[in-house]
């Protein structure tokens, strides 16, 4: 028996609004609620999406070192892996070690992968 469902996944960050802006870009999502410490990004302001806490003390991972964590990562699905790490890097995403393995502006670490064949095509 179910007991919830996903709301937000919620990333600690030393900016908000600028971590969201990288995220509406790199997901084609708008920007649905912001406030000083707190911004969504999702498809709709009636939809589960990413959001984005102000943290001013974050420390960001050291992948792949473990001495801070991961602490979490997303998988991005794309058409085509090799044209996306381009964009990513264009947006302020930094490559890390590790194949397709990026991190966000506030180094959160995701990784760009080939859309699996049961899911619908990524709008271009």
């Amino acid at each position: 028996m179910v007991i919830g469902r996903l709301h937000h996944v919620i990333l600690d960050c030393p900016d908000p609004a600028a971590l969201a802006a990288f995220y509406s870009e790199l997901l084609g999502l708008p920007v649905t609620y912001r406030s000083d410490d707190w911004v969504v990004v999702s498809g709709s302001e009636q939809s589960s999406g990413l959001a984005f806490q102000l943290a001013p003390a974050h420390q960001p991972p050291t992948w792949p070192d473990p001495a801070v964590p991961q602490q979490f990562h997303l998988d991005i699905m794309v058409e085509d892996v090799a044209a996306a790490g381009p964009r990513v890097l264009a947006l302020g995403a930094v490559k890390l070690d590790g194949e397709d393995v990026y991190a966000d502006p506030a180094g959160h670490p995701f990784c760009l992968i080939r859309r699996p064949g049961w899911a619908p095509p990524v709008p271009a």
